[in-house]
C-alpha cells in the first residue's frame, strides 16, 4: 500500500538549517506531483512547497521563498526539503503529501527555538 515516511525533523536554533526527507513506497513515485505541508499549533495545515513528477513546476509559499528548497530523487523514491535560515514561525509539524489521489505521511516535528 502507499506509504510516505518523513524524517529529519528536530530542534534547531533560529538561523539554523534542517533537511527533511520523505521516502515513498507502494506506488510509482516518478509519476506523481508531491508537496510539503506544515501545520502549526492552532493553525490550518498549509502548503509549503510543491514539485512536479520530473522535478519541475516548483512552487513555494511566499514566507519560505529564498530559504527553503524542494527537490526529489526519483531513483531513490525520495523527496527533500532543505530549510535554511529557519525562524521560530517555521515551527510546525511538516507533512509529505502525494497529490491526486492524495496520500499523507505521518509528519515530522520541526521546532525552531533558542
Amino acid at each position: 500500500q502507499v506509504q510516505l515516511v518523513e524524517s529529519g525533523g528536530g530542534l534547531v536554533q533560529p538561523g539554523g538549517s534542517l533537511r527533511l526527507s520523505c521516502e515513498a513506497t507502494g506506488f510509482l513515485f516518478s509519476s506523481y506531483s508531491m508537496g510539503w505541508y506544515r501545520q502549526a499549533p492552532g493553525k490550518q495545515r498549509e502548503l509549503v512547497a510543491s514539485i512536479g513528477p520530473a522535478g519541475g513546476s516548483i512552487k513555494y509559499t511566499a514566507s519560505v521563498k529564498g530559504r527553503f528548497t524542494i527537490s526529489r530523487d526519483n531513483a531513490k523514491n525520495t523527496m527533500y526539503l532543505q530549510m535554511n535560515s529557519l525562524k521560530p514561525e517555521d515551527t510546525a509539524v511538516y507533512y509529505c503529501k502525494r497529490h491526486s489521489p492524495a496520500s499523507w505521511g505521518q509528519g515530522t516535528q520541526v521546532t525552531v527555538s533558542s
